[in-house]
């Protein structure tokens, strides 16, 4: 196959054109500082999306919105926090930004959610020493949900809350309920490769009014409402620009097509590779995903490595990827403990089978035409 001359991205930003109406309104009105009117405004159309009464904090990533959701939680130094151990490493760095200890909970067989046993076994484990976890990060992962029904009674029974990463999920529901809504805490990013884009961006979605802006408090450097410069808490630099904001009101009035987009490229990839040693990853049962990226995980009799396959397309011009190597096996958190549900790890194996082609809601036909195409022929 000649090698593409125009790139097919994994997941890039898809306009519809509207972005610049909400940032010629800024400008014009001179609202290009951090603060503005196109915040509030995101935050109350997002919350709407997710249905009932939420209250959103717009900050400036969505590692931003999980730090300062442990906050929220009371994690502090020498807390231990279970975190999903197949995700990225912006979902578990923040555990260490509080001098936490992150515990990692392996994956379901076969699927890239939390493993409700293996958090059984962990918080078993951690109430016997008297020691359980001040949170759990429990991530909705490519645009998939966790199995909410088995995780969230499990947190429920042993008192500890849950921080929702659905950083990947925005629009996706597990029984009819948003994802970003199971949690104490929900958190989003609209980083350029998500369902919906800010450029760089993120939001924290909590239950009261107290809660958002307090984190709003946090993310504005935590400088008290004095006639002069007070700070008595440590604050941070991490509230979302008016300018990105007003990006992201432009984005959610076509989230619901990036999502019918995305559903059609994952259909599209499932006909086109019938018969062939691979499958593309399922949602479970009762969740209906926003199909962010597709992945396919290739079986035991298949020829090539993932890495192989992701080389290939690469030499084409095709970006894929690797699935998520998961945290376990970071430097970053060697010494770690790990929680499987039997001693194998899934995380691990899924790692090994999983590769995310193209997914953007942009795509045309001619560029699925010329992924399926690569792969057929790798295969035959």
């Amino acid at each position: 196959m000649t090698r593409l001359e125009n790139r097919i991205y994994l997941s890039p930003p898809h306009l519809n054109g509207r972005e610049l109406d909400f940032l010629r309104e800024a400008v014009e009105t001179n609202w290009v500082a951090p603060a503005g009117p196109h915040l509030p405004a995101f935050e109350q159309a997002l919350c709407a999306k997710l249905g009932g009464a939420w209250y959103g904090a717009a900050l400036s990533s969505g590692t931003a919105a999980i730090h300062l959701g442990l906050r929220l939680l009371g994690v502090g130094a020498g807390d231990t926090v279970a975190c999903s151990d197949l995700t990225f490493s912006g979902s578990a760095n923040p555990i260490l930004y509080e001098k936490a200890v992150p515990v990692f909970i392996d994956s379901e067989p076969g699927g890239c959610g939390m493993s409700a046993a293996a958090l059984e076994r962990a918080l078993r484990e951690a109430a016997a020493k008297k020691q359980l976890p001040r949170a759990v990060i429990v991530v909705d992962l490519y645009g998939h949900s966790a199995a909410w029904d088995a995780i969230l009674p499990l947190c429920e029974s042993y008192g500890v809350p849950v921080l929702e990463d659905a950083a990947e999920a925005l629009g996706a529901s597990y029984q009819n309920r948003a994802c970003g809504t199971f949690g104490s805490v929900g958190v989003f990013s609209f980083n350029g490769n998500k369902i919906i884009t800010t450029s760089g961006g993120g939001m924290a979605v909590v239950r009261t009014r107290a809660e958002a802006e307090k984190l709003r408090f946090w993310a504005s450097q935590a400088k008290e409402p004095a006639p002069y410069y007070l700070h008595k808490e440590l604050g941070f630099n991490y509230r979302m620009s008016n300018l990105c904001a007003g990006v992201g009101r432009a984005q959610l009035l076509t989230l619901e097509e990036h999502i019918a987009r995305r559903r059609a490229n994952f259909q599209y990839y499932e006909r086109a590779f019938a018969g062939l040693p691979l499958r593309m990853l399922q949602a479970p049962a009762a969740c209906e995903p926003n199909h962010w990226l597709s992945v396919a995980l290739l079986g035991d009799a298949c020829p090539l490595t993932a890495q192989q396959l992701v080389d290939a397309l690469e030499a084409d011009n095709i970006e894929a990827r690797r699935a998520w190597n998961p945290m376990h096996r970071q430097p970053v958190f060697a010494g770690c403990a790990y929680y499987t549900a039997d001693g194998a790890s899934a995380s691990e194996d899924f790692f090994r089978r999983g590769v995310c082609l193209p997914s953007g809601s942009a795509m045309t036909v001619a560029e699925l035409d010329a992924v399926a195409e690569r792969v057929r022929q790798l295969f035959n």
